[in-house]
């Protein structure tokens, strides 16, 4: 069993950046790979990030490519989003999420996911 809790989500002004953070619950976080999801008002969740047990791998979304950053501490049992250059489309609770196969590689797809938080919401101010 996982349990997450995000934090770091706030009202920012476009352009501006955000970190937010995923703790785990488990000692055996650090064999699981890990995503961050986004859904906005009226919208469907989608994938925003992704990387692997180790961090060695990551894939993101177009629409964040070389905006965001994720990364993890293992030790800390933590996953980060560093959100930069933030614009208003990018409002929307943000989810992180855990696929429990162990040493998995990236996925994009919820499904994979069996372990999610209860979402931090990002307003970004035009």
């Amino acid at each position: 069993q996982v349990q997450l809790v995000e934090s770091g989500g706030r009202l920012v002004q476009a352009g501006g950046s955000l970190r937010l953070s995923c703790a785990a619950s488990g000692r055996i976080f650090s064999s699981f790979a890990m995503g961050w999801f986004r859904q906005a008002p009226g919208k469907e969740r989608e994938f925003v990030a992704a990387l692997t047990w180790s961090g060695a791998a990551t894939d993101y979304a177009d629409s964040v490519k070389g905006r965001f950053t994720i990364s993890r501490d293992n030790a800390k049992n933590t996953v980060y989003l560093q959100m930069n250059s933030l614009k208003p489309e990018d409002t929307a609770v943000y989810y992180c999420a855990c696929d429990p196969t162990l040493f998995g590689g990236v996925r994009k797809y919820e499904k994979a996911y069996n372990y999610w938080g209860q979402g931090t919401q990002v307003t970004v101010s035009s």
